[in-house]
């Protein structure tokens, strides 16, 4: 252990987009699929598992009670992992919670009684949220800056993915001309661990993070991780890579407390910390209470039978999933602070209208559904940008922990209070109820992006040492640029001022990143390509 000096996040940050980049992609960022087809599996296939003759007796507040305990599994799973994946390492942790999932998922395919499909239930959600920390952290330690945004939302919105193939699925599993009863629900369990076994086989070619090596005294193997990927891409593109002109200054550690830790992400940097938690608690009120209850909605105010749910389903998340893949690019390019803002107001506004006119009895089932479609295409780009945050804004050391920290109380505030409020205000069978809760869903959003304009870190384009130095950046390491673990004055920028240097210029001409409308930044300063 010692004090090194290296230009591996320059080095990683200059690297044209190539095959190397679309490993990741799908190697870690399809869990958000998986996540999204478990959710939905369940919630489409509850009905069939209280019917007799499904194998399992199980009521419909039995249903309600495993939504809950998955969610209550993401949360823990979320913070246990998350402190593991920033003392242990992202691949240990991205194996190991993938593992987790295949095998409690498998189990829930074979459950007979309810306390045993809460156990595994829990168990899927432990394994889904300890995912969030390693594979977000890991994502954006690998990921050039430049593109780092788009690539996020794109991961992140891939959830919706899981969510239609969820929905269109337990059409086909649940037919009874196809399947026994008691099959056809598990094999749709069954079909969530096969894929979680094909993702597992891409994943283990997916290198450490080269960044959490040369920080916990592995820079040999760092530099070897990082000289194998320039060296494939240098033969992929045809084209010798520069060198990069900017370093910085480590001293290595082997274990940093969980206290430091703490200490920082929530002492050096409280208006981060404030940031994080408003952008979570309002993505998850307001997607957790209609995910959950748009169904309900459906049924109870516009007669749409159940078996037509699923349908209704797929085009809510499809209208989710084009949000993040549409708008992803402006996120690298107009900025974060402006995008996160304009999605999270944008939403609030639509929501609020949602709701006169839904009072109003001015809307149709599918009228209704166009509106709450064209809400959440601005949603999904914003609560996709949350988890983009808060994997950017805190230093390297905390990045796991502060993903699980802010999904799990974001989750727990709001993804808990959103539905209740809603299954309450939809038992009055009364319209003017239920736009209270769209105004509240509106106001929560609201919040979420009023304090992006107050707090929020312009990061767009830049690496992820300048945000927030290593806590064991020594003291030459950082620029005059750098001001992380500065406290609040470290955070003057967030709120009006403006310690960092300007964002890279952009660069026209050819697009040569590999993603759907990508823009190249100038090889202004180290970290852009």
């Amino acid at each position: 252990m010692g004090t090194i000096r290296t230009a591996i996040p320059a080095r990683l940050d200059r690297l044209p987009w190539a095959r190397f980049h679309w490993m990741i992609v799908i190697g870690l960022g399809t869990v958000w699929i998986l996540d999204g087809l478990e959710v939905t599996m369940v919630g489409a296939v509850g009905s069939r598992l209280t019917e007799s003759g499904s194998g399992i007796s199980l009521s419909a507040s039995d249903i309600g009670t495993a939504a809950a305990i998955y969610v209550l599994g993401s949360c823990l799973g979320a913070l246990f992992f998350g402190q593991l994946t920033d003392r242990f390492g992202r691949k240990k942790l991205f194996l190991l919670t993938l593992g987790v999932y295949i095998v409690a998922t498998t189990a829930t395919a074979f459950s007979w009684a309810p306390w045993f499909f809460f156990l595994t239930r829990f168990l899927t959600g432990a394994g889904i949220g300890g995912e969030y920390a390693a594979i977000n952290s890991a994502v954006d330690e690998l990921i050039p800056a430049r593109v780092r945004g788009r690539v996020d939302l794109l991961i992140n919105g891939s959830y919706w993915l899981g969510s239609a193939a969820g929905s269109a699925l337990t059409v086909f599993f649940l037919s009874e001309r196809l399947f026994p009863t008691e099959i056809g629900w598990r094999l749709s369990f069954g079909l969530g661990a096969v894929l979680g076994l094909v993702i597992l086989v891409v994943r283990r070619h997916v290198p450490e993070s080269p960044r959490w090596l040369f920080i916990h005294g592995h820079a040999d193997d760092a530099e070897r991780i990082v000289g194998d990927i320039e060296h494939t891409v240098e033969a992929e593109t045809g084209t010798r890579l520069a060198s990069p002109d900017r370093q910085i200054t480590v001293r290595q550690r082997t274990v940093i407390p969980l206290r430091t830790i703490a200490s920082t992400a929530f002492r050096t940097y409280p208006r981060r910390a404030v940031l994080g938690l408003a952008l979570f608690v309002g993505q998850a009120f307001l997607y957790n209470a209609f995910t959950f209850d748009l169904g309900t909605m459906l049924t109870t105010f516009y007669g749409v039978s159940s078996s037509a749910v699923p349908v209704f389903l797929v085009v809510y998340a499809l209208g989710n999933c084009a949000g993040p893949l549409l708008l992803g690019r402006l996120f690298d390019t107009v900025g974060r602070k402006p995008m996160i803002a304009a999605t999270y107001l944008a939403a609030a506004a639509l929501a609020v209208l949602l709701a006169v006119l839904f009072a109003g009895g001015a809307l149709t089932a599918w009228t209704f559904l166009l509106l709450v479609a064209v809400t959440f295409f601005f949603a999904s780009a914003g609560a996709s940008s949350a988890y983009l945050t808060v994997s950017e804004i805190f230093p390297m050391e905390t990045r796991a922990l502060a993903i699980a920290f802010f999904y799990a109380v974001g989750t727990a505030v709001g993804g808990i209070t959103g539905p209740l409020l809603f299954g309450h205000l939809i038992d009055t069978g009364r319209t003017g109820p239920v736009m209270v809760g769209f105004l509240v869903g509106a106001a929560v959003m609201a919040v979420g992006g009023v304090a992006e304009l107050l707090f929020g870190v312009d990061a767009a384009g830049r690496s992820l040492e300048d945000i927030a130095a290593p806590l064991t950046a020594a003291p030459d390491a950082a620029d005059a640029d750098v001001d992380a673990a500065a406290g609040e004055k470290g955070e003057k920028g967030e709120n009006g001022g403006e310690p960092y240097p300007d964002e890279p210029t952009r660069a026209g001409g050819a697009d040569r990143s590999g993603l759907p409308g990508a823009a190249l930044a100038s090889p202004g300063r180290a970290g852009s390509a």
